[in-house]
């Protein structure tokens, strides 16, 4: 005879999943700190968005509207896409939860590269499926790889690109390749969440991936942007599967402040541009300062570089080194690099305190 539990019990397979742990925010005791771990924007957020956040400051008693079709009008607008194809989410993590919700159940399998956004094992796991973890190459997305791991069991493909921490990405021909190596219906989930950054040539969004298929996703946020406060991110997608989503997703998800402040960071293309040139420039100095015999940054196409030390001791110190000078970066031994450092493009000066530091370990130096 079965024993009641003696309190309720959570969903099979939820206490599998290791919740995600947040890079530091503090620095030693009686240290300034400077945040350089969470890829967020040097330059703050677009001057038009600011505007527009503080002018919705009186009306806070007011709901939202339901769709943010201020914001997905204005997405539309500026990226050239039918707003009725778009959906909205506090977050790009609330639009992949939202499809791990709606696409996989029991029995189901989501894939994903090695080293790829530790939130997709979190939302594939949250809705009773299991992630598969395909081997990279040197710290880059496989497409044979990924495609051996596809069973009849698998329902989605996740693939950040450029990835999250590693800063590597497949190029449009590569992206195109796996695409059409997946079974239709595969949902392939394309997260762009650091296009605003890549310089590439051969570099490709998704936007013509998802115009041309049936089961192709592309997801996007504002808070690499300058905006990660609002937490703002959105999907573009088939209308079958936009017709999914917004049947569970929260009827007011996106605050009226994140709406109108999104939407005119979207507009916003002159500050966009700024902070990509600003990062690229900076990203570049930043891996010709560190790589040397003893350290390798990984060439990077987001707004962040992954620095690797000889192991993880020196990885550990080096880090504890940068953090006695309240420059606070990301440890991702969490994803399994425990000799790398996830360094975000900051301030000048950020950048050229973690050369200074780093020269101990092994770093080349500035480079002007």
């Amino acid at each position: 005879m079965s024993q009641t539990p003696d309190r309720p019990q959570p969903q099979p397979g939820l206490l599998k999943i290791a919740p995600y742990v947040q890079g530091r925010a503090h620095a030693v005791p009686g240290v300034e700190p400077v945040k350089i771990s969470a890829n967020e924007s040097p330059l703050g957020a677009s001057p038009r968005a600011i505007a527009a956040y503080r002018a919705v400051a009186e009306k806070l008693e007011i709901y939202p509207e339901g769709s943010s079709r201020i914001l997905r009008e204005a997405l539309g607008e500026v990226h050239g896409l039918d707003p009725e194809r778009i959906v909205c989410g506090a977050g790009s993590d609330d639009i992949l939860h939202l499809l791990a919700q709606s696409y996989l159940g029991e029995g189901d399998e989501a894939v994903m590269s090695r080293f790829g956004f530790s939130v997709y094992p979190i939302v594939t796991r949250g809705a009773s499926a299991e992630i598969v973890m395909a081997p990279e190459t040197d710290y880059r997305a496989d497409v044979e790889a990924l495609l051996a791991a596809v069973t009849e069991k698998t329902r989605m493909v996740f693939l950040a690109n450029p990835n999250n921490p590693t800063g590597t990405y497949l190029g449009a021909g590569e992206l195109d390749r796996l695409h059409k190596g997946l079974r239709p219906d595969i949902l392939f989930v394309l997260d762009s969440a650091y296009a605003e950054y890549v310089t590439a040539p051969d570099y490709e969004v998704g936007i013509g991936l998802v115009n041309r298929a049936e089961n192709v996703v592309m997801v996007r946020t504002f808070s690499k942007m300058g905006l990660a406060a609002l937490r703002i991110g959105w999907m573009y997608g088939p209308p079958h599967v936009v017709n999914t989503v917004n049947r569970i997703r929260g009827p007011f998800n996106v605050g009226v402040p994140a709406q109108v402040a999104g939407a005119e960071a979207a507009r916003d293309t002159g500050f966009t541009a700024e902070l990509k040139n600003y990062n690229a420039c900076w990203r570049d100095w930043l891996t010709r300062s560190l790589s040397s015999n003893r350290l390798r940054v990984v060439p990077s196409q987001a707004n962040f570089v992954m620095v690797l030390f000889p192991d993880a001791r020196q990885a550990a110190d080096a880090f504890q080194a940068l953090l006695e000078r309240g420059l606070i970066v990301r440890e991702i031994h969490g994803y399994g690099i425990p000799n790398g450092l996830r360094i975000s493009i900051g301030t000048e000066a950020a950048m050229r305190g973690v050369v200074e530091v780093l020269k101990d370990f092994g770093a080349a130096g500035a480079r002007d």
